[in-house]
């Protein structure tokens, strides 16, 4: 805690010389000890690596004990089959997550690759990695601070800190200043920190801390020790891949219990008992969801979002909480004037012109050292507002100097808080601008400036003037004054005539309050979480609706002062907090994900990444934001917009909505086929389908649907409900219910089917239709085999109609629109036109032991397959009586 220890104590503890700096030998010593200025990279994952990492999921060991099991029984083309699945999941996932972590390595970067330092009494230049302890480093305007140091000299000195702290100005330093508490990093003017950059003046440090010891290494290794979490999709699908799996060794027991009993063949039944355990598992489960994430992917890039994780797009659909950094996320990250005080009066910028104000305008932009020249913008923040305000008036810097040349000035300097220009304009005539603090440039005036006329400032003038000031104060505006003075070059800040204020804020983003507002419907809180000053954070967040009272904001030293458990349950009641550190808003994120929600952290500095990646879903600023915030994140935003999350939420809500109108469709079916086997088997006939239907139904026919109703339009209102329980099954609000019922319909459908041809067998044969007589009859190879077709088909086929009330089970098939999913539509006639050529087409029904089919049949049949859409509607029609 050097910020509490004076210039002289630190270099007395650091053993080093102000004057003379290390020696050669010293520095070479304290390298060997401490080592490198630099920082430790995590080390990236290889493509290889990447691709294991996507068969880590319950379903995929499934489908490779399927695979396995397969090839021991002879059945080479199904292991095949289910192996491409396996692999084309694992090549989809890799590539979408094929960019290698960047974090670690954009901090890196960061750092300066030069330093300025004095060893041995000389001044030399040397490689910022080189850097040790006690090195004395020069300062000045443009160099980036190489590691973090206590400053020992500081002329006007000025550090950008808004990337590492949030603070959205340049901050003043002050070598002299000691610290007589713990304070923030924020909060600590006589300290300068690694990556940060010096916007003005000069000075000299003493580094005290270097490499992973800095405040950016710090951030560095919280990235480092965040662990990766299961998304909430991620675990409903294992936890349903491990229910799978237990239903298919139960099959496979049953089966074997049932071979005993009906006194059948063991071998025979183990390859049935397979079947079943095939027909169980939805093998297009995994890629059919692996690619409607990709899909999503592609639709969150319309609205200006880059997804580098596949499951953060579902995740986004839970989120309850959005964490957002003010600086540059909230707010537009450039200072702003938005009110002015002249001639008496209170307004708003826009209220001013220059035919009335002139002089107020021209003492702002002459006096002033920033440029927006070129549309290139230098400067500081402060200075450029003022700018800004000009260009309002049609006035720019570079215009006015050319009639009004500068011939004498005195630069701000941080103990003054003032800057004077004085300027000749081409009558002669010589006139003096100082801008600077209010309470400081007041006492230096003696007259004042009401509508153009000179007169005496008086004790109400000053009343007033502070009043306005502090009526500024209180919308967290920070306040500059001016006064002039004619014809006096000596540029003395003395006997000045008061001429007005100004109040200028980082604003808030114009869409920002009407995405809060947007979230406060979907149930979604919108938390704040900033570097920047109390009153300031808590004016912004009441100006978007996020905050009411102050009540409801804490600061970094208070967060200090609990434990997390505290804070834990503290937080429910906190919406935004002030003056933190970046291990603060790790600490926040925990909080609020210890109370169950699911948590959306957005920023773009460095000092944001840690919570980036600690949030469920961490998302970064694509233009502003740091390349550390971009690697930390699961998410950019392309243009910066926190209105775009918004967006990006409801898309999120969209693609959760289809990938379980996926899942259930694909269970449906896979339920269906497991209830008309097992039905068939314990009534003692010959299974309705062989393992290759079932695994046609299951990865091509199911499959093109099931892709179909992944890229659905989403629902008009989907931002009018609440978030999703993240603990909430898949099968929640009824979709068990509404799963097993489906599996029924389309196992007696298929069964129907199956029994279909036995039976008007034995109707033409004049036989007695029961239970043996049907077994019987299909025991002949050709009936088996025109039965099996029967169900093959109708399973088939009843699926495509099925998938296409699956898209609003809740709505009528004449209320919906069919062309919004145009998917769909050729997913239908492509599905048919595939269960067709496995019928009909000579080498198709050779490897699927199929018939072929006259015409009257196929209609037979799709006429029974649409019974799902009567059924649709049916299921509707309750519902709607069941509610009134």
């Amino acid at each position: 805690m050097f910020y509490k220890k004076s210039v002289d104590e630190t270099c007395s503890v650091l053993g080093s010389d102000v004057k003379n700096g290390l020696s050669l030998n010293e520095s070479k010593k304290r390298y060997e000890k401490y080592g490198p200025n630099t920082l430790i990279e995590k080390k990236s994952k290889t493509k290889v690596q990447m691709f294991l990492s996507q068969l880590k999921d319950t379903m995929i060991y499934i489908l490779f004990a399927a695979a396995i099991i397969s090839v021991f029984l002879g059945e080479i083309s199904d292991a095949l089959i289910i192996l491409a699945v396996v692999l084309v999941n694992a090549i989809i996932g890799m590539v979408q997550e094929s960019k290698a972590e960047q974090a670690l390595v954009a901090l890196k970067n960061l750092s300066s690759p030069n330093a300025v330092v004095r060893r041995d009494g000389k001044i030399i230049e040397v490689p910022a990695s080189e850097l040790v302890i006690g090195d004395i480093v020069v300062l000045e305007a443009g160099r980036i601070i190489p590691a973090d140091m206590r400053l020992l000299s500081t002329v006007n000195l000025k550090i950008e800190e808004s990337a590492l702290t949030g603070e959205s100005v340049p901050v003043d330093k002050d070598s002299n200043y000691v610290a007589n508490e713990d304070i923030g990093i924020g909060d600590q003017i006589n300290m300068a920190f690694s990556s940060t950059s010096v916007a003005y003046g000069r000075g000299e440090g003493i580094v005290v801390y270097t490499g992973m010891n800095t405040e950016i290494g710090k951030i560095a290794t919280l990235i480092n020790e965040t662990s990766d979490e299961l998304t909430p999709l991620q675990k409903r699908l294992n936890d349903l891949g491990k229910v799978l799996g237990i239903v298919a060794i139960v099959i496979v027991i049953a089966m074997f219990g049932i071979a005993v009993i009906q006194g059948r063949d063991i071998a025979e039944m183990l390859l049935t008992a397979i079947s079943l355990a095939v027909a169980a598992i939805p093998e297009g489960l995994t890629a059919v969801v692996t690619i409607v994430l990709a899909l999503g992917v592609q639709r969150m890039v319309k609205v200006n979002t880059i997804v580098r994780k596949l499951p953060a797009v579902e995740t986004l659909g839970a989120v309850s909480i959005v964490c957002s950094d003010k600086t540059g996320t909230l707010t537009q990250n450039k200072m702003t004037v938005t009110k002015v005080y002249l001639n008496g009066q209170t307004k708003d910028v826009n209220e001013i012109s220059y035919e009335k104000d002139k002089l107020f305008i021209d003492g702002f932009v002459l006096c002033n050292d920033a440029s927006t020249e070129n549309n290139v913008r230098i400067g500081d923040p402060t200075e450029l507002a003022l700018l800004d305000m000009g260009d309002f008036a049609n006035v720019t810097r570079e215009g006015l100097e050319k009639k009004n040349p500068r011939i004498n000035e005195q630069a701000f300097d941080s103990g003054r808080k003032m800057m004077t220009t004085v300027h000749k304009n081409e009558n002669g005539k010589i006139m003096s601008y100082t801008k600077g603090g209010m309470d400081i440039l007041l006492t230096r005036c003696k007259k004042i400036l009401i509508n153009n006329e000179v007169t005496n400032i008086t004790e109400k003038h000053i009343a007033e003037i502070n009043i306005a000031a502090g009526e500024m104060a209180k919308e967290a505006l920070r306040v500059l004054a001016l006064a002039i003075k004619e014809d006096d070059d000596s540029a003395k800040e003395e006997n000045l005539i008061f001429t007005g204020l100004v109040g200028m804020i980082d604003p808030p983003r114009p869409e920002a309050k009407d995405s809060v507002n947007v979230f406060k419907d979907a149930g979604i809180k919108t938390i704040m979480i900033t570097g920047d000053h109390k009153d300031t954070a808590l004016a912004i967040a009441k100006n978007l609706g996020i905050a009411n009272d102050e009540s409801q904001c804490i600061t970094g030293n208070e967060l200090n002062n609990i434990t997390q458990e505290k804070l834990n349950e503290k937080v429910k009641n906190l919406r935004v907090f002030a003056r933190v550190s970046p291990e603060h808003k790790v600490m926040i994120v925990k909080a609020f994900k210890s109370n169950g929600s699911i948590v959306s952290m957005t920023g773009d500095g460095v000092n944001d990444a840690p919570s980036l990646k600690s949030a469920d879903i961490g998302v970064a600023m694509g233009i502003t934001g740091t390349d550390v915030a971009k690697g930390a994140a699961d998410m950019i935003l392309t243009d910066d917009n926190f209105a775009t999350i918004e967006k990006a939420v409801a898309e999120g809500r969209g693609i959760y909505q289809n990938i379980k109108k996926t899942v259930l469709f694909l269970l449906s079916s896979n339920f269906g086929e497991v209830i008309s086997m097992f039905t068939a088997i314990v009534a003692g006939l010959a299974s309705p389908l062989k393992a290759i239907h079932i695994l046609w139904i299951n990865l091509i026919t199911d499959s093109l649907p099931g892709l179909a109703l992944g890229v659905d339009t989403k629902d008009d209102d989907i931002m009018k409900a609440k978030p999703r329980n993240p603990n909430e099954s898949l099968f929640a609000h009824g979709g068990m219910a509404f799963t097993i019922y489906n599996g029924f319909m389309i196992a007696a459908l298929t069964l129907g089917a199956f029994l279909f041809s036995p039976i008007k067998e034995l109707n033409i044969t004049g036989q007695q239709i029961t239970l043996e007589s049907i077994k019987i009859t299909l025991q002949n190879p050709n009936i088996l085999i025109h039965a099996q077709t029967y169900a093959f088909t109708t399973l088939g086929v009843s699926q495509l109609f099925h998938a296409i009330g699956m898209r609003n089970y809740d709505k009528s098939l004449f209320k919906m629109n069919h062309f919004e999913n145009k998917a769909m539509i050729g997913a239908f006639f492509v599905g048919l036109l595939l269960q067709v050529a496995v019928t009909e087409i000579p080498f198709l029904t050779e490897a699927f032991q199929t018939v072929q089919l006259s015409l009257l049949e196929w209609i037979d049949l799709i006429l029974l397959s649409m019974i799902p859409l009567l059924s649709h509607e049916f299921v509707v029609l309750f519902k709607y009586l069941f509610k009134k």
